[in-house]
């Protein structure tokens, strides 16, 4: 079974969701990071695929992405990694990227080397939920990739409902009408509010600006899990390679 699935059925409360840029703080780096979020008991762990223009990421995963991209972190590199990994982790991975990427690398390829990889589902913001059930969805099946989409305040009910159907990952729950990085939460109460109450039938995380326990647990009250981006990678940057001890430190902080 896909292992993003089994998470989602046996946990319906309380998930945490890591991002990490592939390829920051160094190269090599990102098995090791991946190992040590997997040692800490992260529910999912979200690994970020370096790009030139990253549409919703704010300052700080767009600077990790420029440094993994200097670096020279590639899709096939990546795919090697993960690789190496995948027999030594249980914590699935969800690929973050953007559509274009996928498409230009060749999108069966692409999924096959997911699928062979050990990643359990994509996020891909920008592709369009009608696109991805038109054209793509049966691929994505075929390499048991789930899939996430996103939902914004600025998001139509109708639309929202329709993510939701064509979800078959966790919704995505963006908690303002911002980008990522925010040092202090900005959570648009009355948006997560109408969520809830709006009867969706997938788990859902809420993400953006959320950094400390408080942010954690004021996003459990809202969804099923929260998702930590910016806040970590500034936890790496500071680490200076001494991976272990800063991750364990900054998960035990947050639970």
């Amino acid at each position: 079974m896909n292992k993003l699935q089994q998470v989602l059925d046996k946990k319906t409360k309380n998930l945490i969701t890591i991002y990490t840029t592939a390829g920051f703080p160094k190269l090599e780096d990102t098995p090791t990071i991946i190992k040590e979020l997997d040692k800490n008991n992260v529910d999912i762990i979200e690994v970020g695929i370096p790009y030139s223009d990253p549409l919703a990421d704010g300052p700080t995963i767009q600077d990790t992405s420029e440094k993994a991209l200097k670096n020279g972190m590639t899709l096939d590199i990546l795919f090697k990694q993960l690789s190496s990994v995948k027999d030594e982790i249980n914590t699935p991975i969800v690929l973050m990227g953007y559509y274009n990427q996928v498409m230009t690398f060749g999108l069966e390829k692409f999924l096959q080397n997911c699928e062979t990889s050990g990643v359990s589902g994509l996020i891909l913001p920008d592709m369009p939920y009608d696109i991805y059930l038109e054209k793509h969805k049966d691929l994505f099946e075929k390499y048991n990739q789930k899939v996430t989409f996103l939902i914004t305040p600025l998001t139509s009910e109708k639309r929202i409902k329709e993510i939701n159907d064509a979800t078959s990952g966790f919704i995505y729950i963006v908690s303002s009408s911002a980008t990522t990085g925010s040092t202090a939460s900005n959570f648009n109460e009355e948006f997560l509010s109408k969520i809830k109450n709006y009867g969706l039938t997938k788990p859902y995380q809420i993400g953006f600006g959320i950094s400390t326990k408080n942010d954690v647990q004021k996003a459990w009250e809202f969804a099923n899990g929260a998702i930590i981006g910016s806040a970590f990678l500034r936890i790496l940057e500071k680490a200076e390679g001494d991976y272990s001890n800063s991750i364990k430190n900054y998960i035990d902080s947050i639970n």
